[in-house]
C-alpha cells in the first residue's frame, strides 16, 4: 500500500509539472523575420487574470474545441495611436486579462519614416506578446487608428502605391477640387480629410489607377489579419465622405472618377471572418476566433470610458483639449471643425481646441505642476483671463486661424498664474460644450476625463466648478479597451 501511495504521488506530480508547462511556458522562438520586432521597446502585463482552475482540470474532448481548456472567452483590442500600439485583453464582464504597449520602431526608406513596415511590425510584435497561455480563449479581434490616416494599396495584392498619408498631414491642393463637388461646410472640406488626400493621390501624374484601392489605417492592419480586402467602418469612412446616418456614399461622391477606390463600409465591431490560418497557426489562436471592423482611436478612447446614455461627455485633456458628447442629434459644421460619428443609433459629437496640457509643459515642468497645483484653492475663482495657445490660430470653439495666444499679464505668484491658466482652459472647455448645445447637440450632463490632465484633482474641482456639472475622471481611458469592447460586440451580433 506504501508503495502505491508513493507511485500515486509521483504520478499527481509529473501531471502537475506537464499541465503547468502548458499553461507557463514561453511562446518558442520565431524564424521568419517577425522575431526582430522582440527589440521593441515593450512592455507587457497580466493583470486580474484567473488562475488555471485546481489540477484537477477537464479537457474538452470534442474536436471542434481543439482539446482547450473549458474557461472564459477572451476580446482582444488593439490601438495604434500617433507614436505606438497597445494592447487590452478583457473578458465578457469588461475585466482586464493582460495589456501591453509598444512605441513604433523608426525604419527609415529613401529618407523617411517606413510607416507601413513599423506598423505591420508592431502589429505582429503585439500579437507575440499576447501571453501564450491566453491566446487560445480570444474570440474575437478587433483594431483602432488614427482618424484620416490613408492608404493607397494595389487591390489585387494588398501592397501600397503610395507612402501613407498620415492623420494630420494637409493636402491644400486638393481643397480646391473638393469643395466645388462637397456640401458647403461638409467634413471633408478640410485639407487634412481623407478625401483630400485621396484627391492628392488622383492628381499624381502616372499614379496607377486602375487596380488602386483606399483604406484607412485600421482597415490595413486588419486586413492583415482577416485577408478580405477593402472592408471599412463608418467611423473611419467619415472623413471620406461617407454618410453613416443613410448607410452609403453619397451621389455627389459616387459621381466622381476617383469614387471607385472608395473601400465597402460596415458598422464597427462587425464580423468580417476568421483570422487567417497562417497567423493563427503562427500564434497559437483558436480556429474559431474572429476579426471585426475597427474604428479611430479618438472612438475607441470614448467607448472605453463607458459612456452610453444622451448626454454623456468625455473631455481629452492630454496636449490639446477635445471634446466628444454623445447625441441624439447629428452636428456636423466644418467652419467649427464640429463633426459627428455614428454611435449604433445616436451620435458623437466632437471638436478640437489648439489649447491643451501642450501650453502648460511650455511653461512649467511636470513636477512644477504638481507641486503648484497642491496649493491651488479650487473653489475659489481666478480673475485672470487667459487664452493659452502654443501658437496662433483656435480650431474650436472659436474658429479663426489668427487668433494670438494670451497669456499675460502674469503675476508674481507662481501658484496664481497657474490657477488662471487651468481656469482659463476650464472656460474654453465649458464654451466648446455651450457650442455644440446651440448648434442643436444634446444638453451635457456628465463630463468623464481622459489623458493627463485627468490626473490633477483641482484642475478636476475647478472644472466641475465652472463648467456647472459633476466632472469625473473616466475608469478606463485607453483606447485599446474601446476597441476590445469592439471585438466583444463583434461576437454578440
Amino acid at each position: 500500500e506504501k508503495e502505491q501511495a508513493k507511485r500515486y504521488i509521483m504520478l499527481v506530480s509529473v501531471r502537475h509539472l506537464t499541465l503547468s508547462a502548458v499553461f507557463l511556458s514561453p511562446p518558442s522562438p520565431k524564424h521568419d523575420g517577425r522575431s526582430k520586432s522582440r527589440k521593441l521597446m515593450s512592455e507587457t502585463r497580466h493583470v486580474n487574470r484567473p488562475r488555471p482552475r485546481n489540477m484537477n482540470l477537464t479537457m474538452r474532448s470534442s474536436s471542434k474545441d481543439d482539446g482547450q481548456v473549458n474557461r472564459e472567452r477572451l476580446y482582444l483590442g488593439m490601438d495604434f495611436g500617433t507614436s505606438g500600439a497597445r494592447f487590452a485583453l478583457i473578458d465578457k464582464h469588461g475585466t482586464i486579462h493582460s495589456e501591453g504597449k509598444k512605441e513604433y520602431p523608426q525604419f527609415m526608406s529613401e529618407q523617411r519614416i517606413d510607416w507601413i513596415r513599423s506598423w505591420k511590425t508592431t502589429l505582429f510584435s503585439l500579437l507575440e506578446d499576447v501571453p501564450v497561455d491566453l491566446r487560445p480563449f480570444v474570440a474575437s479581434i478587433s483594431i483602432d487608428g488614427t482618424s484620416a490616416t490613408t492608404i493607397i494599396i494595389d487591390s489585387n495584392t494588398g501592397e501600397p502605391l503610395w507612402r501613407p498619408f498620415l492623420y494630420n498631414e494637409s493636402c491644400p491642393d486638393a481643397l480646391p477640387a473638393v469643395k466645388s463637388v462637397a456640401p458647403a461646410n461638409h467634413t471633408v472640406c478640410s485639407g487634412t480629410s481623407t478625401l483630400c488626400k485621396l484627391v492628392s493621390w488622383w492628381n499624381i501624374e502616372g499614379a496607377n489607377k486602375e487596380s488602386a484601392l483606399l483604406l484607412h489605417q485600421a482597415d490595413w492592419l486588419l486586413w492583415l489579419l482577416h485577408g478580405k480586402i477593402g472592408v471599412s467602418d463608418y467611423n473611419n469612412a467619415l472623413k471620406v465622405g461617407y454618410d453613416p446616418e443613410v448607410e452609403s456614399y453619397p451621389p455627389w461622391l459616387l459621381s466622381q472618377p476617383y469614387s471607385q477606390l472608395l473601400p465597402s463600409v460596415q458598422a464597427p465591431g462587425t464580423s468580417v471572418g476568421f483570422l487567417k490560418e497562417d497567423v493563427r497557426t503562427e500564434f497559437g489562436f483558436p480556429k474559431d476566433c474572429v476579426v471585426c471592423t475597427g474604428t479611430t482611436d479618438s472612438i475607441a478612447a470614448f467607448l472605453a470610458a463607458r459612456a452610453t446614455e444622451p448626454g454623456k461627455a468625455v473631455t481629452s485633456l492630454g496636449s490639446t483639449l477635445a471634446i466628444k458628447l454623445l447625441s441624439t442629434s447629428r452636428i456636423e459644421d466644418a467652419r467649427f471643425g464640429v463633426y459627428s460619428h455614428r454611435l449604433d443609433d445616436k451620435w458623437l459629437v466632437g471638436g478640437a481646441s489648439n489649447t491643451g496640457g501642450a501650453v502648460l509643459r511650455q511653461i512649467f515642468t511636470d513636477e512644477q505642476l504638481e507641486k503648484l497645483s497642491e496649493h491651488i484653492n479650487p473653489m475659489e475663482a481666478s480673475p485672470l483671463d487667459y487664452y493659452p495657445l502654443q501658437a496662433v490660430g483656435e480650431r474650436f470653439p472659436v474658429a479663426d486661424p489668427k487668433m494670438v495666444p494670451r497669456l499675460h499679464p502674469r503675476p508674481q505668484s507662481d501658484v496664481e498664474y497657474l490657477h488662471g491658466l487651468l481656469e482659463s482652459i476650464a472656460r474654453i472647455e465649458a464654451k466648446g460644450y455651450k457650442l455644440l448645445k446651440d448648434m442643436g447637440a444634446t444638453q451635457v450632463e456628465e463630463v468623464f476625463t481622459a489623458g493627463g490632465g485627468a490626473k490633477n484633482e483641482k484642475w478636476t474641482r475647478i472644472r466641475d466648478r465652472v463648467l456647472g456639472l459633476p466632472v469625473k475622471r473616466a475608469i478606463q481611458t485607453e483606447a485599446a479597451y474601446g476597441a476590445a469592447l469592439l471585438a466583444l460586440k463583434g461576437t454578440q451580433a
